[in-house]
């Protein structure tokens, strides 16, 4: 795999990042809202994802997310709540999840896939970590959204603790809630194209291990 770097400026001299639009964040309710949400998704070779979790702040407590899964395209962002009404809107976020066309790509998934997995029972197909993927050799940490941001596009991401540690669980998020989480996902989206057409390629996946036959069965047995 090839790797094709620029050195980034210092990130306390760095413009800020100017986000998505709130008017371009679409908070997905309705079984008709998904199913608009998934035809405009799943007509893009690739696109951006992320989860939101609320925080726990008790030692030893695990979290019950995702509350929050939110998908963007180069233009817009959807955002699907998971509290007590998401049944109706399973199908739609499995169907964009195990997609074996779109590619889904972010920054530190094997939580969010994990989280996916265990609450929703929801298996994500084709996801690129681009915190391990978009690592050079040498480099001893996986690469966050704010260090891509500033690598690749010399801009400063905002990324708020204040922001990201709030109630994701909340029937109503905040404006700023939106935009984190919309940023989160669309960033990657931004990243990832750039990073392509600097000539870099995704290795490609490992084949699953054939299955051994089993074996044949005594007569009568």
């Amino acid at each position: 795999m090839a790797f094709h770097t620029e050195a980034p400026p210092r990130e306390p001299d760095l413009p800020p990042y100017q986000g998505i639009a709130l008017a371009d964040i679409h908070v997905v309710r309705t079984v008709e809202q998904a199913r608009a949400a998934q035809a405009a998704l799943l007509a893009h070779d690739v696109i951006g994802f992320d989860t939101e979790s609320k925080p726990t702040f008790v030692k030893g407590q695990s979290s019950d997310g995702p509350h929050l899964v939110q998908f963007a395209d180069e233009h817009a962002a959807w955002l699907f709540p998971v509290g007590p009404e998401v049944a109706p809107l399973l199908p739609v976020l499995k169907a964009i999840l195990e997609s074996t066309h779109t590619l889904k790509v972010g920054f530190g998934l094997a939580d969010d896939v994990k989280r996916l997995r265990a609450k929703l029972a929801i298996e994500p197909a084709r996801v690129a970590d681009l915190s391990k993927a978009l690592r050079v050799p040498g480099q001893k940490h996986d690469l966050g959204a704010k260090s891509a941001v500033a690598h690749y596009f010399g801009l400063k991401l905002q990324k708020s603790k204040k922001i990201s540690t709030t109630n994701w669980a909340s029937p109503r998020l905040t404006d700023k809630q939106l935009q984190y989480a919309a940023d989160d996902a669309q960033v990657a989206l931004r990243v990832y194209r750039h990073w392509l057409a600097l000539g870099n390629t995704l290795p490609q996946p490992k084949a699953p291990r054939p299955r051994r036959p089993a074996p044949d069965t005594p007569a009568g047995g």
